[in-house]
């Protein structure tokens, strides 16, 4: 109870997001490890939640989730693209290499960058190492996936205008974020301290009220595919780790075992949400449709 106070009031008092403490989370976490990620993960280095609604598998999954932003987004050749929080750059690569579109990926995590620089070095993709902040320059799409939990209340509206800065009048923006049904001041006091440090998860009243000169053209729930993607991680964690294919120290496993799972609860219990949301500057002419995937 002392702690969940102090972590309260800690939070209503101090920006925990600002640009100074925005590389506190890749520190701690997002440079953790690459062959942990790369093996808990799979091919896709994809550390966001995946679709499963024609998939079997989860690099299946992490593929239709990325042919969904992309659709969402109605991407085109020659278009000019921003994804904000890029992680390893895998949405960034397939956005490039896919709909031959141009393309500036940022990240604050050091490992994430390198990475990206290292695999996808050869494709029209500006990989930048800065905060989102910085960010300078028009583009037609701008794509934000799962980087918006570590942005914080504090800043929802700052984020937001960043977003309507840069992006061009008849442009489009698609947010993928994990939502809380009330608003919260932080995470789980337990994933603040030794996962995510510095988390906070929007609901919908703060993120609408962030967002309230956009036009909102679409908003998709699917909360559920969350739990089968922290199960998928879990399982080729385990597996990974037993097959000794990275080194993991046995207060590490305990620690993502109860990560994975629990959070895998969280949403399974419809406590979580993950939403997929698509923004437009001014409207799109005629009304936006949301596009079906293929079977």
């Amino acid at each position: 109870m002392v702690l969940c106070t102090w972590l309260y009031n800690r939070a209503m008092l101090f920006n925990l997001q600002s640009v100074r403490r925005s590389a506190e989370v890749a520190e701690k976490h997002y440079n953790l490890n690459n062959a942990l990620f790369s093996h808990m993960l799979g091919p896709s280095m994809t550390y966001s939640c995946a679709y499963w609604k024609q998939a079997a598998q989860l690099d299946e999954a992490q593929t239709y989730k990325m042919e969904l932003v992309c659709r969402k987004l109605r991407l085109e050749k020659g278009l000019k693209v921003l994804d904000i929080g890029c992680g390893w750059g895998t949405l960034a690569a397939y956005m490039a290499e896919k709909y031959q579109t141009t393309v500036s990926a940022v990240t604050v995590s050091r490992e994430q960058h390198e990475f990206a620089l290292r695999t996808f070095g050869h494709l029209p993709v500006l990989w930048i190492l800065d905060d989102y902040r910085n960010i300078a320059g028009e583009y037609d799409r701008i794509v934000s996936v799962g980087m918006f939990e570590h942005v914080g209340a504090k800043n929802y509206s700052l984020f937001m205008r960043t977003v309507q800065r840069v992006l061009r009048p008849d442009g489009l923006f698609l947010l993928h974020t994990i939502g809380a049904n009330k608003q919260k001041t932080g995470l789980d006091p337990w994933i603040s301290k030794y996962i995510f440090p510095n988390g906070m998860l929007p609901s919908m009243t703060s993120l609408g009220k962030a967002a309230s000169f956009f036009i909102m053209e679409d908003w998709e729930n699917f909360g559920p595919d969350y739990d089968k993607t922290l199960t998928a991680w879990h399982e080729r964690f385990e597996r990974g780790l037993e097959q000794k294919l990275f080194h993991c120290s046995e207060r590490q496993r305990r620690m993502f075992r109860y990560y994975l799972l629990s959070c895998a609860g969280a949403f399974r219990a419809r406590d979580l949400q993950l939403w997929q949301i698509v923004f437009s500057p001014q409207g799109v002419p005629g009304g936006y449709t949301r596009p079906v995937l293929p079977a």
